[in-house]
């Protein structure tokens, strides 16, 4: 169960341990209540920043010892101490810059752990559909009531990627609607997320067998998440992507 939870199994034992899932109920309970706990953990640690007595005391330090200086040492010594204030400052300010640029890089990479692990519990749950439809018409009223607004829907059966149905799921906090699919034997996932969700890497991201790749949906983020080779699921994002354009252009009209 850890191996698997942590993404450490190979693609075919990974396959073997999701069949065992399909069937024990108690290694599913225990699946969810791990992805819980990781996600409460992630939440609630506690994060320390450098306080600000520890500039004051630095350029204390730094005055008082060009003061019991000589004459002759005094200006360099202070134009040390100075350099050394200048520099602490402009470290502190780096490290803000470092700081803010981490703490991007963390959402992301929080962001892209979620949307798998809500993938693989929907995968190890009786059912990944709420909502079991292959209409449109059915999938996308739905949602509505269930979020604040319903996603573009749309069935791509004729290009052989069928729409199965819907269902609500969390990534972090929010309640976010996902559309589900079918390519041959492939579950595919479609979680269209807020807009202020941050996208994480520019390109398709593989974890244990799956692929994550983003892309727009009627104007709001989205991301796919499945066990397609990178040819399928490139074919399913282009196929999502001209349809998106196509609703844009009619909402112009």
């Amino acid at each position: 169960m850890p191996l698997y939870f942590d993404g450490e199994l190979d693609r075919a034992t990974s396959r073997e341990f999701e069949a065992h899932l399909d069937e024990c109920a108690d290694c599913r309970t225990t699946l969810i209540e791990l992805d819980t706990l990781r996600s409460s953990l992630r939440k609630d640690a506690p994060r320390y920043s450098a306080p600000e007595a520890l500039r004051s005391r630095i350029r204390e330090e730094a005055a008082a010892s060009s003061a019991r200086q000589s004459s002759r040492w005094q200006r360099p010594r202070l134009a040390l101490a100075a350099s050394w204030v200048i520099a602490f400052i402009a470290g502190g300010t780096t490290l803000a810059v470092w700081n803010h640029a981490s703490t991007a890089g963390q959402e992301q990479s929080r962001l892209t752990r979620d949307l798998f692990s809500s993938h693989w519990r929907a995968l190890a749950a009786a059912s990944p559909i709420d909502v079991v439809s292959t209409d449109q018409h059915t999938v996308k009223p739905w949602f509505a009531g269930k979020i604040a607004t319903a996603p573009v829907v749309r069935d791509f059966s004729t290009q052989g990627y069928a729409l199965i149905g819907g269902r609500i799921d969390y990534v972090g906090t929010d309640r976010v609607p996902v559309l589900v699919y079918r390519h041959g034997k492939h579950v595919i996932d479609v979680f269209v997320l807020p807009a202020t969700a941050v996208h994480g890497s520019d390109g398709p991201v593989q974890l244990q067998g799956y692929v994550l790749e983003g892309t727009m949906l009627g104007g709001q983020p989205a991301a796919i998440v499945s066990d397609m080779d990178q040819a399928e699921l490139t074919q399913f994002r282009d196929l999502l992507d001209t349809s998106s354009r196509s609703d844009n252009t009619l909402g112009d009209r």
